[in-house]
């Protein structure tokens, strides 16, 4: 066990909307970042990772429960916690040098001081010579150094870091991870403490000593995970990749409430849509049929050459769907999944109709009413009106473009894009009336 520096405990957070209605982002979360640990938040969209690291950041309040810093109870920004953001957060007007001093500055500590804390930081990240450089000038791996520089050179109990290589390349990305390790290593470096946010499974298993599986809608602790192995790590040994899937079941599991299960109803705010399109549920189950309907995630994931984590969305999708089940990393199809993948285009089509609207959460909620209004249509805006309650702007936009584009692959409504409008097929309409006139038999021999 080490030292604890921040521990949150029992803490809920909810955010209320303009219209009144609440949105829970996260539940009863307890949690400790001790001395001289990397600790990875691993999670999908949802699970509050940014929200949780905020809070132990003292950025965002706790809607109940506690956050403390060395044992003191935080009733604002953690003084012992700088940020790393994904999106660099650098001041344009200026330099590097200027950029790095701003927290110094902040806190009122001297010129001289500034400028020698900040010349040694710069220099540490590998970026001297570009003191006086702006960051239109930087690439994107040298603008994330920079905001390195500015965390480190406070000198943090814990170095807080929300995605911080989500937004470079591959390349970059390996090579900033390498050398944060490398930083780690040495015994002068200003912090006791690492904590990551992160969607990516080998990011985390990379870089930490433990990892902290986050459940979704609202978010909470599913798992904690140690991950002791030794430093630097190699993907390819047998003791990484039983990692990476020990992660990746926690992240799959079936208690996870954004998984729509066959006897329960989600609504389209508590269960979103994956961010997955019919052409990439259709490669994933096309894949599976050829591989006797069955296969290893992470060996479908070599295949493709992408990380296994890169497949979480599409899976998700499918499971959700009825098109696979999950056994820890092993896919399985279903039998709609084997029919849908063995059919033509008319009878797949069919097949992923009565699929989506069964068990699509936002889909069903569209088509009920479309059904229910004069004459099948609906601007699209009656539905982001909806959504907005629970997204985000984007993710409301997110969840629209996913909805629509199950909802006209499957012919259960149509979309006009220069009107906004959505209107029931006309198969769909026939069968509305068909059943409205069963009902009114029915009333009638009643």
């Amino acid at each position: 066990m080490t030292t604890p520096i921040i521990t949150a405990t029992n803490v809920s957070k909810s955010f209320a909307s303009a219209d009144g209605t609440t949105l829970n982002v996260l539940e009863d979360v307890t949690l400790s970042l001790g001395e001289g640990e990397v600790v990875a938040m691993l999670g999908k969209s949802g699970s509050g990772k940014s929200t949780l690291l905020r809070t132990l950041a003292g950025l965002i309040a706790p809607t109940s429960g506690e956050v403390r810093y060395r044992g003191n109870l935080l009733t604002g920004a953690n003084p012992g916690a700088a940020m790393v953001f994904q999106s660099f957060a650098l001041l344009p007007w200026l330099t590097v040098q200027d950029n790095v001093e701003l927290g110094l500055r902040a806190a009122g500590v001297p010129a001289a001081e500034r400028q020698e804390r900040a010349l040694a930081a710069i220099d540490q990240i590998g970026l001297d010579g570009f003191e006086t450089a702006y960051p239109r000038e930087l690439s994107g791996g040298m603008r994330q150094r920079v905001g390195f520089a500015r965390a480190l050179v406070l000198r943090p109990d814990v170095l807080m870091m929300d995605e911080p290589f989500s937004a470079l390349d591959v390349l970059t990305t390996e090579n900033l991870r390498r050398e944060l390790i490398s930083l780690w290593s040495q015994p002068d470096f200003p912090t006791s403490c690492i904590c990551i946010v992160t969607h990516n499974i080998e990011e985390a298993v990379l870089l930490a000593d433990r990892a902290v599986v986050l459940g979704a809608n609202p978010g909470h602790i599913r798992a904690e995970v140690m991950i002791d192995l030794p430093r630097p790590r190699d993907r390819k040994t047998a003791a990484f990749e039983t990692l990476v899937d020990r992660l990746y079941g926690y992240l799959t599991g079936e208690d996870d409430p954004a998984v729509a299960k066959p006897n329960r109803m989600p609504g389209p705010l508590t269960s979103p849509l994956p961010s997955a399109s019919v052409g990439g549920l259709a490669g994933l189950v096309q894949m599976l049929a050829g591989m006797d309907g069955h296969g290893d995630l992470s060996d479908i994931a070599d295949e493709l050459a992408f990380e296994v984590d890169d497949l979480l969305p599409i899976v998700d999708a499918a499971r959700m769907l009825g098109l696979l089940t999950l056994h820890g990393v092993r896919a399985e199809l279903t039998a709609a999944g084997q029919t849908w993948a063995s059919s033509d285009v008319q009878r797949a089509k069919e097949v992923f109709a009565k699929l989506v609207v069964e068990r699509a959460p936002l889909v069903r909620t569209m088509m009920r009413a479309l059904n229910a209004a004069k004459g099948g249509t609906l601007r699209e805006d009656f539905f982001r009106d909806l959504l907005h309650r629970g997204y985000t702007v984007e993710d409301t936009e997110r969840q629209l473009d996913i909805a629509i584009d199950w909802g006209r692959y499957g012919e259960v409504f149509d979309y006009d894009a220069d009107s906004g409008e959505l209107s029931l097929t006309l198969e769909a309409a026939n069968e509305q009336e068909g059943e409205a006139e069963v009902d009114q038999q029915a009333r009638d021999v009643l």
